[in-house]
This record gives C-alpha cells, sequence and structure tokens, in this order.
C-alpha cells in the first residue's frame, strides 16, 4: 500500500508540473505584450512613457527575461511557497485567491451536492419503477440534461426564478440565496452524466448472483436495490466525481461571468485576456492540485466499497 502511495504522489507532482508548465508556454505563445495591456487596463497609453521608464517596468514584473529564465525564476518560487504578484492587480497573487477561493469552493461545492443528489436520485428511481411509460422517461432525461448549454440554462433560470419570481438575485456574490442559480446551473451536466452511468450500474447489477440471493433470503426490492444494488453500482460514479472537479472547475469561469461572481473562474478569464501570467499559473496550479488530490481519495475508497479490489501488487 505504501509503495502504490508513493507512486500515486509521483504521479501527482508530475500532473502538477505539467499543468504548469503548459499553462506558462501557451501563455507566452499568446500575441500581444502584457505590459501594453496591463497599462491599457489602467488607463494609460504605453507610447506615455519613456524608454527608461519602460524598461524599469519591464524589470519590476519581470519581463525583461527570458522565456526559460523567467519559467525557472517562476517555478523556484512556487516550490517556496511564492506564487508571485499579479501583474495588473499589483498584488500578491496568494493574497487575491484568498478573497476569490470562498466564493468558488462554496458553488463548486453546492454544484457537487446538487447534482449528486439529482443523478443518484434520478438513476435510483428510474432503476425501481416499473411502470414502463414512466422508466422510459426517466432514462432519457440525462441526455437532455446534458445537452442543454450551460449559458443558455442560467439565462432560463436567471429569467425565471430572478426576474419573473423573484425568489433569488440575479447576481451577486453575497448570501447563500446568490449561490442557488449558480450552483443549479453549474449541477445539471453532472449530474446528467451521473444519472446515466449509474443507470447502466444498475442495469448491470441485476444480473449479478448475489441480486438472486438477497431475493431468496425474502428481501423487498428496495431493499436489495438499497443494500446491494446501488452499493455496486456507483463504483464507476467515483471515478467519474473525479473527473468531474475538473469541469467543474472550466464551469464555475462561465457560470460566474453568467452570475457575476467575484469568483475563481471569474479572475482567471480576466486574468487571461490581461495575459497575468503569475495568477493564472497561481489558479491553474490550485486547481490541478485539487484534481489530483480528488483522485487519490477516490481510488484509495474504492477497496472500501468492494473488497474484491485492492492495490497490493501479486505475487507471482
Amino acid at each position: 500500500m505504501s509503495r502504490y502511495l508513493l507512486g500515486r504522489i509521483a504521479q501527482a507532482l508530475l500532473v502538477l508540473w505539467g499543468a504548469y508548465s503548459i499553462t506558462y508556454f501557451i501563455l507566452y505563445l499568446l500575441p500581444g505584450d502584457p505590459l501594453s495591456i496591463m497599462l491599457s487596463a489602467s488607463g494609460m497609453e504605453i507610447d506615455a512613457l519613456s524608454a527608461e521608464q519602460l524598461a524599469k517596468a519591464r524589470h519590476y514584473y519581470g519581463l525583461d527575461q527570458g522565456l526559460f529564465e523567467r519559467y525557472f525564476q517562476l517555478l523556484w518560487g512556487v516550490l517556496h511557497g511564492d506564487l508571485g504578484q499579479s501583474l495588473t492587480l499589483n498584488r500578491p497573487v496568494t493574497a487575491i485567491l484568498a478573497e476569490r477561493l470562498p466564493q468558488t469552493l462554496a458553488l463548486a461545492g453546492s454544484a457537487i451536492v446538487l447534482s449528486l443528489l439529482g443523478g443518484v436520485g434520478l438513476a435510483y428511481l428510474a432503476a425501481y419503477v416499473r411502470w414502463q411509460p414512466l422508466k422510459v422517461a426517466l432514462a432519457r432525461l440525462p441526455a437532455l440534461g446534458f445537452s442543454i448549454p450551460v449559458f443558455w440554462m442560467g439565462l432560463l433560470l436567471i429569467q425565471v426564478f430572478a426576474f419573473t419570481l423573484g425568489w433569488f438575485p440575479a447576481t451577486g456574490s453575497q448570501g447563500v440565496a446568490s449561490v442557488v442559480l449558480p450552483a443549479i446551473t453549474l449541477a445539471i451536466p453532472s449530474a446528467a452524466v451521473y444519472a446515466q452511468v449509474l443507470q447502466r450500474g444498475f442495469q448491470d447489477v441485476w444480473r449479478e448472483p448475489y441480486i438472486v440471493t438477497a431475493y431468496a433470503k425474502g428481501l423487498s426490492r428496495a431493499q436489495v436495490q438499497a443494500r446491494h444494488g446501488l452499493r455496486n453500482a456507483a463504483l464507476p460514479l467515483l471515478t467519474l466525481i473525479g473527473l468531474q472537479v475538473g469541469n467543474t472547475v472550466s464551469g464555475a469561469v462561465l457560470v460566474e461571468t453568467i452570475f457575476s461572481r467575484n469568483g475563481v473562474g471569474r479572475l482567471v478569464q480576466e486574468a487571461v485576456l490581461r495575459q497575468d501570467i503569475p495568477l493564472v499559473l497561481a489558479v491553474v496550479t490550485v486547481s490541478a492540485a485539487a484534481f489530483v488530490l480528488i483522485n487519490l481519495l477516490v481510488d484509495l475508497l474504492y477497496p472500501i466499497l468492494d473488497p474484491r479490489i485492492t492495490h497490493t501488487p501479486k505475487v507471482a
């Protein structure tokens, strides 16, 4: 087990390094000058500065360094816990993330809970009901939920529940009510995927011998499905939960823009447009770290749910 953990940690570090490096070089390939973009955002023109002032500004922000020199300097800082200074906001990146991250965590956490409740509930109900028309209708709902564009769903929820009914605010990041509509918007695609995979899992599980044995012991359909069917059918769902973390983070960029939330998603969108390299790299590193950590936890949960799965290497 210890060998497996060490291997997974090494893989996680490799993923983090790869995500950091690829993001860095892609940002440097983008057209435009970061200093010019930064000055334009502050209302200044680069032509208004003298050559000496421009040289000082480039040196201050590290923009006068070579491609690889800047890369290793930023990477060395990250390894020592220093995420650098934002080029556009002129503040430490850690302070900016500390302000914005709670908003995104609240949104992502709420969306994950809602997607699991909705996806598992829908799949469980579709497997339990016996009336064929209702069963078919429930089985087709995941495809509908997955095919609806996120931005269209967000605008629809704003129109109905914010403007028409007035139940929730249309924009903003204040209070619990402001999280409801963005979380539902972000949860619908994930819930559709969970429901679809779990429905297939239930179909496979019903053919297993232990289901027949459970019925032979006198258990009801509800007891068999809850005690034996759900636990085994949910195994593929664990892998999806780990993968959906990345989709939740990427989806937060669009959802936070639609609902004007001051979270990390909207922050990284603005940082990419302004070529704020340290800020974008910090967000990518934090997101990748969350992704690999959750996937590691998912792998460790597999043997608990299914004793047939083990991480111990077999001895020939």
